[in-house]
């Protein structure tokens, strides 16, 4: 009489979709980050082992990580689990997200309630999409130019540095004026005087 009703006690408990765990749905990430799954089990299950694994249904999907009852974190890969037991939640972190990492999984409870093939673990399914990743080209690199700030102290020292080559400027024109023009021209007078043509003697 039990054994007959052993495997509607299995199904009854441990269903797809029953209230014992509940699931987002579908989570999406971005290629190259990291995405996190949550789902929530009732706290009846608090201490059963739990994993994570991925298939077209939750019979014949193939394991990727679990826990062994306890709160530690587990790792396989770029995948790692932990069972949070004070809020009765299993969070499966997925780093470095790829393309193919996309698909259908199942957050699952590993029960003591499975006698045969009409028995399964609570699970729920969830289904992760892949974004790929935009690239933007890089703006071009140019130097900022920068405006001149002149303090008083600068400013002063600026038109000190202009006055001064002004007077340069006027001394030098004044003396090219009055002394090197006159000089230049005596000179210029004293070489035509010294190569003027020479008369002969008795030439009239």
């Amino acid at each position: 009489m039990e054994a007959n009703q052993s495997p509607y006690l299995g199904f009854t408990l441990c269903f797809p979709g029953c209230l014992s765990l509940k699931g987002p749905g579908y989570v999406n990430g971005v290629e190259g980050t990291t995405l996190s799954v949550k789902c929530r089990y009732d706290q009846g299950y608090r201490g059963y082992a739990k994993y994570w694994c991925q298939g077209e249904d939750d019979i014949n999907c193939k394991s990727i990580v679990g826990t062994d009852g306890g709160e530690r974190v587990r790792w396989n890969g770029r995948v790692s689990i932990k069972d949070h037991t004070d809020d009765f939640t299993m969070t499966v972190t997925i780093y470095d997200l790829r393309q193919y990492d996309a698909g259908i999984y199942w957050c699952k409870i590993q029960t003591v309630f499975i006698w045969d093939s009409w028995s399964r673990d609570p699970s729920e399914q969830v289904k992760v999409y892949v974004t790929k990743a935009t690239t933007t080209t890089p703006l071009p690199l140019t130097t900022p130019i920068l405006p001149l700030v002149l303090t008083g102290q600068n400013i002063s020292t600026e038109m000190s540095t202009l006055y001064s080559w002004s007077l340069l400027s006027s001394l030098h024109f004044l003396l090219l004026v009055f002394l090197k023009l006159p000089l230049f021209l005596s000179m210029l007078c004293a070489v035509f005087w010294v190569n003027r043509p020479q008369r002969a003697v008795g030439e009239p």
